[in-house]
């Protein structure tokens, strides 16, 4: 009865097998990662000086989906889009506040405020120095963020109309 039984390393394929095999396995593996990165993950690619130093023009940013979404917190460095800035296009930006907050900056100083407290900002490359059109103070709306670039005079961000809060 023994002398049926074959090791696995005893089989002999054709090439045309080999390939075949092969062929097999890579389709199965493209599907799971096609799973991955369409159910949990994402990929963005940072357009623009905005987040300088922090993030480079044309970094990748692989992400969690919105399967794992939590609210963000101050200090979060977030991907967003909104209908009214860019056709919806992603943004990076970090968020400085969040709900019920008030923001408010010295443009002449360059310092931005939440709730009366200058903010500690050492991940900034620059000061804020430029105003975008949005009026200051700012009480955030309830379900909203406030976000700005780490990059403050080469970033479009909740200062601009445009985006405003998110």
């Amino acid at each position: 009865m023994g002398k049926y039984l074959r090791k696995k390393s005893d089989v002999q394929y054709t090439p045309q097998q080999s390939l075949m095999m092969y062929l097999h396995d890579l389709i199965y593996l493209l599907t799971v990662i096609i799973l991955l990165f369409t159910l949990i993950f994402r990929i963005v690619i940072v357009s623009g000086p905005s987040m300088y130093n922090t993030l480079l023009d044309g970094d990748y940013l692989i992400l969690l989906g919105n399967a794992f979404y939590r609210n963000p917190e101050k200090g979060d460095v977030v991907v967003i889009s909104k209908d009214s800035y860019d056709n919806g296009t992603p943004i990076v930006k970090r968020v400085i506040a969040t709900e019920g907050q008030i923001v408010d900056i010295d443009f002449s100083a360059g310092i931005v405020y939440v709730d009366g407290t200058a903010l500690d900002e050492p991940y900034t490359h620059t000061p804020t120095n430029m105003q975008e059109g949005m009026v200051f103070p700012l009480i955030v709306e309830e379900g909203c963020i406030f976000v700005m670039g780490d990059n403050r005079n080469e970033s479009k961000d909740s200062r601009n109309p445009e985006i405003g809060l998110v």
